[in-house]
Protein backbone atom coordinates (compact mmCIF):
# COMPACT_ATOMS: atom_id res chain seq x y z
CA UNK A 1 0.00 0.00 0.00
CA UNK A 2 0.80 3.53 -0.09
CA UNK A 3 2.77 4.65 2.88
CA UNK A 4 0.77 7.07 5.32
CA UNK A 5 3.46 9.72 4.59
CA UNK A 6 2.74 9.86 0.63
CA UNK A 7 -0.92 9.57 1.34
CA UNK A 8 -0.38 12.88 3.75
CA UNK A 9 1.87 14.89 0.85
CA UNK A 10 -1.20 13.94 -1.73
CA UNK A 11 -3.57 15.52 0.24
CA UNK A 12 -1.85 18.52 0.96
CA UNK A 13 -1.11 18.86 -2.59
CA UNK A 14 -4.56 18.60 -3.57
CA UNK A 15 -5.63 21.29 -0.71
CA UNK A 16 -3.56 23.21 -2.16
CA UNK A 17 -4.15 22.71 -5.97
CA UNK A 18 -8.12 23.25 -4.73
CA UNK A 19 -7.25 26.21 -2.46
CA UNK A 20 -5.48 27.67 -5.97
CA UNK A 21 -8.38 26.35 -8.22
CA UNK A 22 -11.23 28.13 -5.66
CA UNK A 23 -9.36 31.37 -6.10
CA UNK A 24 -9.17 31.09 -9.71
CA UNK A 25 -12.27 30.38 -10.28
CA UNK A 26 -13.16 33.42 -7.76
CA UNK A 27 -10.44 35.82 -9.93
CA UNK A 28 -12.49 34.35 -13.45
CA UNK A 29 -16.24 35.07 -11.92
CA UNK A 30 -14.82 38.41 -10.43
CA UNK A 31 -13.59 39.29 -14.10
CA UNK A 32 -16.89 37.61 -16.01
CA UNK A 33 -18.71 40.19 -13.90
CA UNK A 34 -16.84 43.02 -14.36
CA UNK A 35 -16.92 42.38 -18.22
CA UNK A 36 -20.52 42.09 -18.14
CA UNK A 37 -20.84 45.29 -16.15
CA UNK A 38 -18.79 47.30 -19.05
CA UNK A 39 -20.73 45.58 -21.80
CA UNK A 40 -24.57 46.30 -19.67
CA UNK A 41 -22.76 49.79 -19.40
CA UNK A 42 -21.55 50.34 -23.52
CA UNK A 43 -25.24 48.95 -24.47
CA UNK A 44 -26.87 51.55 -22.46
CA UNK A 45 -24.48 53.98 -23.74
CA UNK A 46 -25.50 52.62 -27.47
CA UNK A 47 -29.25 52.58 -26.85
CA UNK A 48 -29.23 56.18 -25.66
CA UNK A 49 -27.01 57.39 -28.66
CA UNK A 50 -29.35 55.54 -30.75
CA UNK A 51 -32.64 57.19 -29.50
CA UNK A 52 -30.86 60.71 -29.74
CA UNK A 53 -29.83 59.97 -33.26
CA UNK A 54 -33.57 58.32 -34.10
CA UNK A 55 -35.24 61.80 -32.24
CA UNK A 56 -32.62 63.75 -34.35
CA UNK A 57 -33.32 62.48 -37.60
CA UNK A 58 -37.34 62.65 -36.61
CA UNK A 59 -36.00 66.29 -36.03
CA UNK A 60 -34.51 66.72 -39.24
CA UNK A 61 -37.15 65.05 -41.42
CA UNK A 62 -39.39 67.50 -39.53
CA UNK A 63 -37.43 70.19 -40.57
CA UNK A 64 -36.88 69.54 -44.23
CA UNK A 65 -40.89 69.44 -44.42
CA UNK A 66 -41.55 72.44 -43.30
CA UNK A 67 -38.44 73.68 -45.65
CA UNK A 68 -40.32 72.26 -48.46
CA UNK A 69 -43.36 73.66 -47.21
CA UNK A 70 -41.74 76.83 -46.93
CA UNK A 71 -40.19 77.00 -50.34
CA UNK A 72 -43.50 75.73 -51.96
CA UNK A 73 -44.84 78.89 -50.46
CA UNK A 74 -42.25 81.08 -51.37
CA UNK A 75 -42.72 79.68 -55.13
CA UNK A 76 -46.67 80.37 -54.80
CA UNK A 77 -45.73 83.99 -53.84
CA UNK A 78 -43.29 84.75 -56.52
CA UNK A 79 -45.60 83.47 -58.93
CA UNK A 80 -48.34 85.82 -57.65
CA UNK A 81 -45.85 89.13 -57.49
CA UNK A 82 -44.95 87.91 -61.34
CA UNK A 83 -49.04 88.10 -61.70
CA UNK A 84 -49.18 91.33 -60.02
CA UNK A 85 -46.47 92.66 -61.68
CA UNK A 86 -47.77 91.95 -64.95
CA UNK A 87 -50.86 93.57 -64.23
CA UNK A 88 -49.91 95.98 -63.08
CA UNK A 89 -48.00 96.81 -66.27
CA UNK A 90 -50.78 96.59 -67.95
CA UNK A 91 -52.51 98.84 -66.18
CA UNK A 92 -49.51 101.46 -66.42
CA UNK A 93 -49.99 100.86 -69.77
CA UNK A 94 -53.18 101.55 -70.16
CA UNK A 95 -52.93 104.44 -67.96
CA UNK A 96 -50.55 106.18 -70.67
CA UNK A 97 -52.71 105.48 -73.50
CA UNK A 98 -55.61 107.16 -71.28
CA UNK A 99 -53.42 110.18 -70.35
CA UNK A 100 -51.87 110.50 -74.03
CA UNK A 101 -55.43 110.51 -75.10
CA UNK A 102 -56.39 112.93 -72.48
CA UNK A 103 -53.35 115.29 -73.67
CA UNK A 104 -54.84 114.89 -77.42
CA UNK A 105 -58.37 115.54 -76.59
CA UNK A 106 -56.85 119.07 -74.54
CA UNK A 107 -54.48 119.91 -77.09
CA UNK A 108 -57.84 119.67 -79.83
CA UNK A 109 -60.12 121.69 -77.38
CA UNK A 110 -57.21 124.20 -77.07
CA UNK A 111 -57.31 125.66 -80.60
CA UNK A 112 -61.18 125.59 -80.14
CA UNK A 113 -60.75 127.49 -76.82
CA UNK A 114 -58.22 130.00 -78.39
CA UNK A 115 -60.75 130.44 -81.84
CA UNK A 116 -63.88 131.33 -78.59
CA UNK A 117 -61.62 133.73 -77.14
CA UNK A 118 -60.98 135.25 -80.32
CA UNK A 119 -64.44 136.07 -81.16
CA UNK A 120 -65.37 137.49 -77.88
CA UNK A 121 -62.52 139.63 -78.31
CA UNK A 122 -63.80 140.64 -81.39
CA UNK A 123 -66.84 140.98 -80.48
CA UNK A 124 -66.34 143.52 -77.62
Amino acid sequence: MIPESLKNRIVVVLAVLTVIFFFGMLSSCNNASRQKAARDKEMAARLSLEERSSKYMQERASLEEKVKARDKEIQDLNSELETVKQSLAQEQLVSQGLKEELQKTAKSKDPQKQVSANGKKAKR
